[in-house]
């Protein structure tokens, strides 16, 4: 060996991950020069690809009732490449798969939902992609679906196989009775509030698509989880029920909900109307009967002859009693 130089004949390590096919058991065979950094580059870039490469549920456990739905939250990160050699090989998922109680899903497996199948059980509903989204969604829950579900996303090449072996535990419950919850600890309601109505089982919480709300025995429009009533009035007064619209079965018992009416406020304006009117009336009133009263009071007019007006003219006199001066007794004029 030459005084500054050195070399790595074999290297061998697993590199972690959960079930990677390609990357369960990766030997390379690295001739290492320290003069050349590209191969210490290369080795960098596949550990980032193989570290990136990963597949999360939202949730590690949940529960269902017989006859709900229940949702499976789930996304990936793909594996983008491989190296083979000292070449950088692209990757693409192309297969999709779900399948239950297996801890790798792989190969013959049984799947509840194939991307390449036609012939998916119609119960188990895939919400997801090829590029990140992997969601599951269980419709008409029965006993059977008690178990532990695992996700795969398969590539064209192998090496971007992978399956994360935690899966979602489901806990099925049978038999069971729905209840009511409100969002107010206050059961005094008034008009013009705002209540939420949650249809829930002590056992399990859980969220589901078909449910059947129910006032007074008549089933109502809403089928979602939550009924909220808003804003209220003295209509939604009554005995609210709920149950999974597959199973009668799960009914609920009534939840009473009273609300009071609100007094309503004088119409400010109406009143306003009807006085204005009354006043206009009365003073309309008032008026006739004083121009009626005058014309039946108003003297009589002068009297005419022949068009010409009546005129008593004065005469003059020499009585004793009165001065002979012209004196004009009376003039009447029309």
């Amino acid at each position: 060996m030459k005084r500054g130089s050195w070399r790595v004949k074999t290297v061998r390590f697993t590199i972690p991950g959960h079930f990677s096919d390609g990357a369960q058991r990766s030997r390379l065979n690295l001739r290492m020069v320290p003069r050349d950094k590209k191969v210490l580059w290369s080795f960098m870039f596949l550990l980032a690809g193989a570290a990136a490469q990963m597949i999360q549920y939202q949730t590690a456990s949940t529960c269902a009732v017989t006859g709900s739905t229940v949702t499976l939250p789930c996304s990936f990160t793909p594996k983008t490449f491989f190296h083979n050699g000292m070449r950088e090989v692209p990757l693409k998922i192309i297969r999709a798969r779900w399948c239950k109680n297996h801890p790798i899903c792989q190969g013959t497996t049984p799947s509840l939902y194939d991307s390449d199948s036609a012939n998916n059980e119609p119960r188990y509903w895939y919400l997801g992609d090829l590029e990140g989204k992997c969601t599951l969604q269980i419709r008409g829950v029965g006993v059977q679906d008690n178990a532990t579900f695992r996700f795969r996303m398969e590539a064209n090449h192998p090496e971007g196989h992978f399956t994360n072996p935690t899966g979602v535990v489901i806990t099925v419950f049978d038999l069971v009775k729905m209840r009511i919850n409100i969002s107010s600890s206050n059961r005094e309601f008034s008009s013009g509030q705002t209540v939420s109505l949650q249809c829930t089982t002590s056992s399990c919480t859980f969220n589901h698509l078909e449910v059947t709300w129910l006032k007074d025995g008549y089933a109502l429009s809403e089928n979602g989880s939550t009924l909220q009533l808003s804003p209220l009035t003295a209509k939604d007064s009554g005995n609210y029920t709920c149950a999974l619209r597959s199973n009668g079965g799960t009914r609920s018992e009534a939840f009473s909900l009273q609300v009071e009416a609100a007094e309503e406020a004088p119409d400010l304006p109406l009143i306003a109307g009807v006085v204005f009117g009354v006043l206009l009336l009365i003073t309309t009133l008032i008026l006739v009967i004083f121009i009626v009263k005058r014309k039946r009071t108003a003297p009589e007019g002068p009297n005419t002859v022949g068009g010409e007006t009546e005129m008593k003219l004065c005469h003059f006199s020499c009585c004793c009693c009165c001065s002979c001066e012209g004196s004009l007794e009376g003039v009447y004029l029309l």
